[in-house]
């Protein structure tokens, strides 16, 4: 009789049909979504040392730090739920904002996962430029400011809702979750889409995922304004401003794919450059130098 040992395997649980099929449970979450939305647009009223970019940045790397330790696919949407509403209540300085997005990853990856982010892997992705104590002390102040309201909803919350009341092929169903979860996630780095119910951000990005993959070719019930016809009846939500939300997500995506694009040649430059010194270097060094038998 073989011993299997599970230890190092994060179980989980199967899906509940009964909770995935029940509209109720999806009308709550429409119901309760709009509490846990940042009470303003914080760059406006209340952050004076904090500009835009600066969030990008944070939350780009927040995103990094989860993609590197393989968290759970909703830890980093919940992270920047957290972030987002405490700085629409405390005014912040700049730098703290990374303190508070490794606070925000590590309260979000405690919720999420059954075995948590450890104080000391979040500093080690800052350099160390803090400590462990600094965070716990952190962690208490956020979660006071957020009133210990930690179990958000957010986008990914409504995947599983949107997606099995559409009538996608069977055989695609992963391929699209995983495009929506990609969504999110780069909605989640643009603070033009902060304000946005998650409902809709969800939506969105199905929409886009579905557009995206071209599904509408073997149905064309999926065709573009059929499926946003159809989206905006599961979530309750006004055709237009669905519509208005996807065209901004792909607008979002379309942006980061021109900046990655951009680097890479950026990138591809630079490598280049270096060869070409290091090849002229090379040819300036006298003949009797280089040519030195050991």
């Amino acid at each position: 009789m073989e011993l299997f040992c599970f230890e190092d395997k994060v179980l989980r649980a199967e899906p509940d049909q009964n909770i995935l099929c029940d509209d109720r449970v999806l009308q709550s979450l429409l119901t309760i979504e709009d509490r846990f939305l940042p009470q303003c647009s914080y760059f406006k009223c209340v952050q004076k040392d904090i500009q835009p970019y600066m969030r990008r940045m944070v939350a780009a790397w927040m995103h990094e730090v989860c993609e590197e330790e393989k968290s759970e696919d909703d830890v980093f949407p919940l992270a920047i739920n957290y972030l987002d509403r405490y700085l629409a209540v405390v005014p912040t300085r700049k730098s703290y904002l990374q303190l508070l997005g490794a606070v925000c990853i590590f309260l979000a990856s405690k919720l999420k996962e059954s075995r948590p982010l450890t104080t000391e892997k979040l500093c080690m992705y800052t350099d160390n430029s803090i400590t462990p104590r600094e965070m716990l002390e952190w962690e208490l102040v956020v979660l006071g400011k957020l009133k210990w309201d930690m179990a958000a909803v957010i986008p990914n919350d409504f995947i599983e809702h949107i997606v099995r009341r559409l009538p996608l092929p069977m055989d695609k169903l992963a391929v699209v979750r995983k495009h929506t979860e990609t969504f999110i996630a780069l909605c989640a780095t643009d603070f033009s889409l902060a304000m946005n119910p998650p409902s809709m951000i969800a939506t969105g990005s199905v929409g886009a995922a579905v557009c995206g993959l071209q599904l509408d070719q073997a149905d064309k019930s999926l065709s573009r304004d059929n499926l946003t016809d159809l989206l905006a009846k599961i979530t309750n939500t006004e055709v237009d401003c669905l519509r208005a939300c996807q065209e901004q997500i792909e607008r979002v995506l379309a942006s980061s794919l021109r900046d990655c694009h951009q680097q890479s040649k950026e990138t591809g430059s630079k490598r280049a450059g270096s060869k070409a010194m290091e090849q002229q270097a090379q040819s300036s060094t006298p003949t009797d130098v280089r040519d030195v038998n050991l």
